[in-house]
């Protein structure tokens, strides 16, 4: 497809009956183009053949990805609220911890209406940062944001979708005169293409984003984008729906399935494994709920393919390893972050109790020592001294001994 034929030309054909809307006839020219020409492949959801200027389909088919296309119409023309999704892949905001609850009501209802938002972006211990929201919407992430760094923090949002971005910049003021200052500003542009929007690499401690990178068709271009524009130990920190197995193509490619971040869903192993390959190493799932789809026709489509909602945390840490493993470490929680007062969860597997020791792999160390994080913990001990696999932590010696021999049931070692 995508070629002219030269031959002799055919009959005449008599002029539509009917004349279909532009809004179709661009949905159209995009579903053609997308099964025909740019049919993705199995590996992290990238394009092999981009469109090419000289395809006759139409103006809409220079675009690098026309997946970009059924988004912005999706999210910018077609949803009027979040009350308009087809899953329960949104969270509003009854599902807030309380103390992040005031700040959203300090944002003005029509960026709360246009919240599409699959998770909570607000990790602890952001005063004075600088943050990036990829995929901002609305703005209400930003917003929240914008409360929790503070007059001497910064943050900055990115969307492609110039009916998301005109309403977080229609309240640029009142959020304004409610916090007291104005540390937020918008791009528009593609988080796939982050260095076209004149950031300064290194500048963010933070970035986060709030289920967008499922639909962008190149992932990997977002990962090595944040890891760029990250600071050594900063984090990224976002949402995302992750599904239990590979999205077969002719669900990736249905326009409804991918606008409702199901058909762009990575699997979550290939995510963990993009993720290392990029330069985030040791990805911290922080935590995840399954998703409802609401809609049955949906449903009958998707068939046994389930869906998650998770929340990752990534650092840029260099030289983390790729097991955890054990130096005799240990931390203390001093109990210092007025968002987690009592206990600091780190991830899912890591609740960490203000005043305890609480022994750590080196990369745990490592993650809390390197990053913001480091002056609200004490830290014991060094990695002079290996002590061997640390226990716990999913992966364990596949050796027996004659004291402690080796039981099918203690090790799970796949078919290696």
């Amino acid at each position: 497809m995508g070629r002219r034929f030269d031959g002799p030309p055919g009959p005449t054909l008599p002029p539509e009956p009917t004349k279909l809307p532009p809004s179709c006839k661009k949905l159209l020219a995009t579903s053609y183009h997308v099964i025909f020409n740019c049919l993705p492949s199995r590996r992290f959801g990238r394009q092999p053949r981009p469109p090419s200027p000289a395809d006759p389909a139409g103006p809409l088919l220079l675009l690098e990805n026309p997946m970009h296309e059924i988004v912005k119409d999706y999210y910018g023309r077609q949803l009027q609220s979040s009350e308009d999704l087809k899953t329960s892949a949104c969270c509003d905001a009854s599902s807030a911890p309380a103390w992040l609850k005031p700040l959203l009501a300090r944002i003005h209802p029509e960026v709360l209406s246009r919240y599409y938002g699959c998770g909570l972006v607000c990790p602890p211990a952001l005063a004075g940062c600088r943050v990036l929201d990829l995929g901002s919407g609305s703005g209400r992430d930003v917003y929240a944001l914008a409360q929790l760094v503070g007059a001497e923090g910064e943050v900055v949002g990115v969307d492609m979708t110039e009916e998301q971005l005109a309403v977080a910049e229609r309240h640029r003021v009142y959020h304004r005169d409610a916090f007291g200052y104005d540390n937020v500003r918008f791009r528009h542009g593609y988080i796939e293409r982050l260095d076209e929007l004149g950031l300064e690499e290194g500048h963010f401690d933070v970035i986060v984003s709030n289920c967008v990178v499922n639909l962008c068709p190149d992932k990997e271009a977002v990962l090595r984008g944040a890891l760029r524009l990250l600071k050594p130990g900063g984090e990224f920190y976002f949402a995302d729906v992750y599904a239990d197995r590979r999205v077969p193509d002719e669900l990736r490619n249905d326009p409804v399935l991918y606008g409702e971040c199901l058909g762009g869903a990575l699997y979550w192993n290939d995510f963990q494994n993009l993720a290392r390959q990029v330069g985030f190493g040791d990805p911290r799932l922080v935590d995840d709920r399954p998703l409802a789809i609401t809609d049955a026709a949906l449903q009958s489509r998707v068939g046994s393919l389930r869906f998650f909602s998770a929340t990752w945390r990534l650092f840029r840490i260099g030289g983390l390893e790729p097991a955890c493993e054990d130096y005799g470490q240990a931390v203390i929680y001093r109990g210092t972050l007025p968002e987690a007062r009592q206990v600091f969860i780190l991830d899912k597997h890591h609740a960490i109790e203000a005043g305890r020791v609480f022994p750590v792999c080196g990369n745990s160390f490592r993650m809390l020592a390197e990053s913001r994080f480091a002056p609200h913990f004490d830290f014991i001990g060094d990695s002079a001294r290996h002590f061997g696999i640390f226990a716990g932590c999913g992966s364990a010696m596949p050796f027996g001994s004659a004291e402690q021999p080796l039981r099918r049931a203690d090790y799970d070692g796949g078919c290696c």
